[in-house]
């Protein structure tokens, strides 16, 4: 197993050098992103909005963390939330087979814990009625609005391993926004992944109906993010220093991601 990862590592690295195969990943998300390509995607009867390789990438993060709580911002159809929800359901099982434990399946210490600002109500009764639900809490508001923040802050108190996904309003201020707001929450080792960084590396007119675009989006939120970090000194909400790094590692192998340089790791 190491040789093979070693071989997989030396993959990765050999993406990163390789322009042509930069390019043509490029140009697929230029191609793709206009056509709605991850709108044709579900997880567990619910559409998820996201591309198979991030749907991949947050499954191998979410294995490797083994988080008991996951923080999402932007809830839609609610296919991240149940997605989330199941790989957690998918840990408290892998945790009695290795105890020798039985467990209710609908009881869990677990949780995903999504915030949008208008949930509508067929997503909501479809999302509670879904069997993956036990695990999902859901937060109507603005995911900055500073009732909501306290909100998840308080709802995170007890938690071990907490995960972060930002996917609501894509513009700089609000993501900058939501990176001082729930970054801190992450814990030593786990990610805050930025959703839609891609903004900033297609034409500006694929972004010219929405008030985000280029200079203004995601992207542009995690630079200056990581920037204030760098020269701040901070503080986690467990009491330690604050760093992140952008894992360049994870960009390069999955080549096709909406998340390029959004995936934030806790050092």
């Amino acid at each position: 197993m190491k040789t093979f990862e070693q071989e997989m590592q030396a993959r990765i690295d050999a993406n990163a050098r390789n322009t042509g195969l930069q390019t043509t990943a490029a140009t697929f998300m230029k191609a793709t992103l206009p056509q709605q390509y991850s709108y044709n995607f579900a997880w567990l009867g619910r559409p998820i909005i996201q591309y198979p390789q991030d749907i991949v990438a947050m499954q191998e993060l979410i294995w490797s963390i083994k988080p008991d709580l996951i923080i999402e911002t932007g809830i839609a159809h609610g296919g991240s939330l149940i997605y989330s929800a199941s790989l957690l359901a998918l840990l408290d099982m892998v945790d009695a087979i290795e105890s020798g434990t039985t467990i209710d399946p609908r009881i869990s210490h677990r949780k995903v814990l999504g915030i949008d600002i208008d949930i509508r109500a067929h997503n909501r009764t479809a999302i509670e009625a879904h069997p993956m639900s036990s695990r999902v809490q859901m937060i109507q508001g603005s995911s900055i609005a500073p009732d909501i923040i306290d909100q998840v802050k308080a709802a995170a108190v007890g938690y071990q391993r907490i995960l972060v996904c930002l996917d609501s309003n894509h513009t700089h201020a609000h993501v900058l926004a939501e990176l001082e707001a729930y970054a801190p929450l992450v814990t030593v080792g786990s990610y805050c992944v930025v959703f839609d960084t891609i903004v900033e590396d297609i034409p500006a007119e694929m972004s010219q109906d929405r008030p985000w675009g280029k200079g203004d989006n995601p992207k542009t939120a995690v630079w200056e993010y990581l920037r204030r970090l760098q020269d701040e000194d901070r503080t986690a909400a467990d009491g330690a220093p604050l760093a992140f790094m952008s894992d360049e590692n994870i960009t390069n192998k999955l080549l096709i991601t909406v998340a390029p340089d959004g995936y934030l790791k806790r050092l």
